[in-house]
């Protein structure tokens, strides 16, 4: 009798943390997350501020698919298996990963876990981003992944982003700053604000040209790739229309977060 009802405790457990699990996944097709585990976990503290995808410009959206997910349009699922398996099968042997993340496995990574590497946080990576893709569409993946991303020592997310490094409204970057943007996602933390805006690598931990090396990469290849392709991608994504053609909101993003010219300003106004 006690096993039996030890193991109705431990199924109710596993039921309740399963409803409570979906309920959150469940919640992201609508609710903005106040914080995630990325932005926990950072010591130095974190800006950032969301703002709906239709008023992100769509040289950024086109960077960002191009960049990190160019099948996210066209994909059912969070991934396919090849590519999963032939990421586990590299990892067990040792080697790089020849795919990497796809978009929705970052979005769960980046709200849920953290940085590690091994075999069990990919797997939980995995099944997340699985999940998560059930319940939440291309479009509104792309808006998740585009406020929570890390762009930046403390600054995520592309509204914080846009103003801090560039002065400017999501909604106006330039193919050039978009670009630089996408090339900090695999190391944003080796890079600081130049003097005027901009990106300046010169970092009191040498590792400056980690991060430019990222961004001259992406400068290599991206911008070819949105000539070829447009912003088709970006609409077949769900989002449809241009930028600066849509109406004004109060969560536009349209003037400077506060958090961000304080953020400036301590800096000494770099």
């Amino acid at each position: 009798m006690p096993r039996r009802r030890l193991f109705r405790r431990v199924l109710r457990l596993l039921v309740v943390a399963f409803l409570v699990q979906a309920a959150v996944l469940l919640s992201l097709r609508w609710v903005d997350p106040p914080t995630t585990a990325f932005q926990l976990a950072n010591s130095d503290g974190a800006v950032q501020q969301s703002v709906p995808v239709e008023h992100v410009s769509r040289n950024f959206l086109a960077a960002v698919i191009a960049h990190e997910d160019q099948p996210l349009p066209y994909r059912d699922g969070a991934f396919t298996w090849d590519e999963l398996v032939g990421r586990a099968e590299a990892h067990l042997r040792g080697e790089e990963d020849p795919s990497g993340s796809t978009i929705p496995q970052q979005v769960a990574k980046n709200l849920f876990l953290n940085q590690g590497m091994s075999a069990w946080r990919k797997a939980v990576e995995a099944g997340l981003a699985a999940e998560l893709a059930l319940v939440v569409d291309d479009r509104r993946m792309l808006e998740l992944y585009v406020n929570h991303a890390q762009l930046g020592p403390r600054i995520y997310g592309i509204c914080s982003a846009s103003w801090y490094w560039f002065d400017t409204p999501p909604s106006t970057l330039t193919v050039d700053q978009a670009v630089q943007l996408v090339g900090l996602l695999p190391s944003p933390g080796h890079v600081q604000r130049a003097p005027g805006g901009g990106l300046d690598f010169e970092v009191d931990d040498g590792l400056g040209w980690l991060s430019r090396s990222h961004v001259l990469n992406a400068q290599a290849r991206v911008p070819r790739h949105i000539a070829e392709k447009g912003f088709q991608p970006v609409e077949d994504a769900g989002v449809e229309g241009l930028a600066e053609g849509q109406p004004d909101t109060d969560d536009d993003c349209s003037e400077m977060p506060e958090e961000v010219a304080g953020l400036i300003a301590a800096e000494g106004g770099r």
